[in-house]
């Protein structure tokens, strides 16, 4: 089955606008393309399944397909950022993302794919004041630990908004210190979605969390704080 094939196919499957397949194949194109794309796999043929299945994974969510309003945080080489807005055409999506080569591509990138629902935000998550109290939805992919990403999501998070982290192997530890961040920060638990994005993929998940409560407002903290404290 060609590249072309293979995404059109993880359109139908997501149940996608006939305009995403194309959309999402010049984004593919794009990653091959530019030297300068931000991430170690580019190459089509590996692409479609690390970056597009795996970004994908999440749309059949409720709290991903009906959100509005979307940060995608450390959004790196746009994913799942990018492909999100590619899938989802009626909500708002901010690439937070403090690189500022990785912006320039991830502009690069939403011209290629006409994403005119796409911002790019040169910002340490911390510091990005115009997004406070206004995402639906904040989503990150290979970032940091649970409690990193609770302490990053929280402040950005609407009431009933919701944190959806892409995750591998996650240790017990790690979901303890995720459980703790998330109390403290007017977060809770979710649930966990068990994922198989693409044949052969494993220790793939989806961890939630969902805004039950105002965030303190000691969060966010000044930038580093967050992550220096998460490693303990």
């Amino acid at each position: 089955m060609s590249v072309a094939e293979r995404v059109e196919q993880l359109a139908q499957r997501h149940g996608l606008q006939p305009a995403a397949g194309p959309r999402l194949l010049a984004l593919l194109e794009h990653l091959a393309g530019d030297p300068h794309a931000p991430t170690a796999v580019s190459e089509p043929e590996r692409a479609v399944d690390v970056h597009l299945a795996d970004s994908l994974s999440a749309v059949d969510l409720p709290a991903v397909r009906d959100a509005r309003t979307i940060a995608d945080v450390g959004s790196g080489a746009g994913f799942p950022g990018l492909v999100l807005a590619i899938a989802l055409p009626v909500a708002r999506v901010t690439l937070v993302e403090s690189a500022g080569r990785k912006c320039e591509f991830l502009e690069r990138a939403r011209v290629v794919v006409q994403a005119e629902n796409v911002s790019v935000v040169r910002s340490r998550v911390e510091s990005w004041d115009e997004g406070l109290v206004g995402q639906d939805l904040v989503t990150a992919r290979a970032v940091g630990p649970l409690a990193l990403l609770c302490e990053y999501a929280a402040p950005l998070l609407v009431l009933g908004g919701t944190l959806v982290a892409w995750k591998g192997a996650v240790s017990e530890a790690e979901l303890r210190a995720g459980t703790a961040a998330a109390a403290e920060t007017g977060l809770e638990a979710a649930g966990t979605v068990r994922t198989e994005p693409y044949a052969g993929s494993v220790d793939r998940r989806l961890v939630m969390y969902a805004k039950v409560a105002e965030t303190p407002a000691r969060f966010p903290r000044r930038p580093g704080v967050a992550r220096k404290r998460s490693r303990g």
